[in-house]
């Protein structure tokens, strides 16, 4: 049995956690179990009650519930609703459930029939519109990220156990970079978002070479336009500039304004129980 936890003395409680996933490809739960040199500590931080990739015990009654994926059926939006209702507080864990993620290319396309007809042929499959979580419930907290890194992932959940505030950063993934002594990626002939993303990655994709695809979402007061004319003056179409910035859906008000489409409104939510 684990230790009572205690903080600067203070005793703590461990609280029930649930992990569910809905559309995704189930990779921001590995990020749960993928920090070995950690990981000990941090599961006797909390108590696991349900979380299929990792136990095969299940159980309903859970005070955090940690859900990835984006919302793609209607099956799904009833389960996520239950979940709601469960949980004392709901963490949105990476691209999907925050933005809609990848899974929301298929939008654009404007016809839900054509693009089942494409990819399923005349198997019968139940689908719709991909929508992240906040657009049926209300979402607690937003964990970023394609997938999160592991570290923020426990960085946030023990920020909620010890009761301190969680903050995630303002400025954009651009200020990482640079402290981390990158060559900017326009100067290597590679386009990026880093200028407009959040950060909270540590520039983890720049890091490697790789231009940014913006899956943290816009940062604070993100400046689209100016990103534009960056593009522009290191030879990059607008529509190359677009494609990035519809991969994960977190910039899907700044997008719809470029192409000139009227933003779909979402419903209000007056509960964090509805």
């Amino acid at each position: 049995m684990a230790a009572p936890l205690s903080y600067l003395g203070v005793g703590l409680d461990r609280p029930r956690v649930g992990v569910f996933e809905f559309t995704s490809c189930e990779g921001c739960q590995l990020q749960l179990v993928n920090n070995e040199a950690t990981l000990l500590d941090f599961l006797n931080l909390i108590e696991l009650v349900n979380f299929r990739e990792a136990m095969s015990e299940r159980s309903d009654d859970y005070d955090i519930a940690l859900v990835e994926g984006s919302i793609s059926r209607a099956d799904e939006v009833a389960r996520l609703k239950e979940i709601r209702t469960n949980a004392r507080l709901l963490v949105a864990l990476g691209s999907c459930a925050c933005f809609g993620g990848v899974n929301q290319l298929k939008n654009r396309f404007g016809d839900l029939d054509w693009v089942k007809k494409k990819v399923y042929g005349d198997f019968p499959i139940a689908s719709q519109e991909v929508r992240p979580l906040a657009d049926f419930v209300a979402v607690d907290l937003m964990i970023y990220g394609c997938p999160p890194k592991k570290e923020e992932i426990e960085k946030v959940v023990t920020n909620l156990v010890v009761g301190k505030k969680v903050a995630m950063p303002k400025y954009p993934v651009c200020m990482e970079c640079k402290a981390n002594e990158n060559i900017c990626l326009f100067t290597l002939g590679e386009p990026c978002l880093g200028p407009i993303t959040r950060a909270g990655c540590d520039a983890w994709c720049p890091n490697h070479r790789r231009g940014c695809w913006g899956c943290r979402g816009p940062a604070e007061a993100a400046n689209v336009r100016e990103l534009e004319a960056i593009m522009a003056r290191h030879g990059f179409s607008r529509e190359a500039m677009l494609d990035r910035l519809e991969c994960f859906g977190g910039f899907s008000s700044q997008v719809a304004a470029l192409r000139g489409q009227p933003r779909r409104p979402r419903k209000a939510r007056s509960s964090k129980r509805s």
